[in-house]
């Protein structure tokens, strides 16, 4: 696996490559778990080179303290990395990203103004600045996302689509513990009691589909979810929705099979958790 920490690097190495051999791009923010392996070997069976960046991305987090906390375990890392079939790994610094702080402003409409949007001003704007740079450096042939984060792949594919990236977005299904959890880097800021009571979020998730498809209204099963956070007071819930998997827009019904979303996050102690159940 060769390593490079600057844009002119990695373009001279993918410049003679790119003619020949497909590309597949995994980007991530670091900390990397099981559910990153999963993205890599898909990436690995679909593309003749398999590239990563590790990148935690300033210009996404409209919190300080949350940027501070963010895990970084670069040496194991590539460990994860090489194991699992990557080619080239990109790890810039926030300097080679961003020579100066960025002046673009990307607007998604009302992608960005419900659930994480709602929450976390700036956040898809500074998202879509990085994936926006990371296809121009390394022009992938496809770029590999989790469904965890169904939000941010929504953003992603209208910013591929009004930008003319020639990338095919593919969307992994979420990968989780045994009990539940989905993999996140965040999950280990948990302490151990945490790590026990995070399981909710995903039988919150399951309650919510075993409603839905058992005749409750999308307001009778909100409500539900939200009275059952209510019963736990180490959880403060952000939000609930139920919405269209693509356009992330409210449902009033269930919808076409693998359009309906279940969305949801909590604060649980200074961890701030997000899941979702696709349907």
């Amino acid at each position: 696996m060769l390593q490079f920490d600057t844009i002119a690097g990695l373009r001279q190495q993918l410049r003679s490559i790119r003619s020949t051999q497909s590309i597949g791009l995994v980007p991530t923010m670091g900390a990397l778990h099981e559910g990153h392996a999963t993205l890599l070997e898909t990436a690995r069976q679909e593309n003749e080179v398999v590239v990563s960046s590790v990148f935690v991305n300033p210009v996404q987090f409209n919190n300080a303290d949350d940027l501070a906390r963010y895990p970084r375990t670069l040496e194991a890392d590539y460990n994860l990395l090489d194991a699992a079939g990557c080619d080239l790994v990109f790890v810039p610094s926030v300097s080679e990203m961003y020579a100066d702080s960025p002046l673009l402003q990307l607007n998604f409409g009302a992608l960005e103004t419900t659930m994480e949007g709602a929450f976390r001003p700036g956040h898809f704007n500074g998202v879509g600045i990085v994936v926006a740079k990371l296809f121009n450096i390394i022009q992938p042939d496809r770029a590999y996302f989790g469904q965890k984060d169904l939000q941010q792949v929504a953003v992603i594919r209208r910013l591929t689509k009004d930008l003319s990236f020639p990338v095919e977005l593919i969307r992994c299904p979420t990968v989780r513990e045994a009990d539940g959890l989905a993999m996140s880097s965040r999950n280990r800021n948990l302490t151990a009691t945490e790590r026990t009571q995070a399981t909710l979020l995903f039988r919150a998730l399951t309650q919510a589909h075993k409603m839905l498809t058992g005749g409750h209204t999308t307001a009778q099963t909100k409500n539900a979810i939200k009275a059952l956070f209510e019963s736990y007071p180490a959880f403060t819930l952000e939000y609930v929705e139920i919405a269209n998997a693509d356009t992330l827009q409210p449902a009033d019904e269930i919808l076409a099979p693998g359009q309906t979303a279940i969305c949801l996050a909590a604060h649980l102690g200074k961890v701030r958790l997000i899941d979702n159940l696709v349907f």
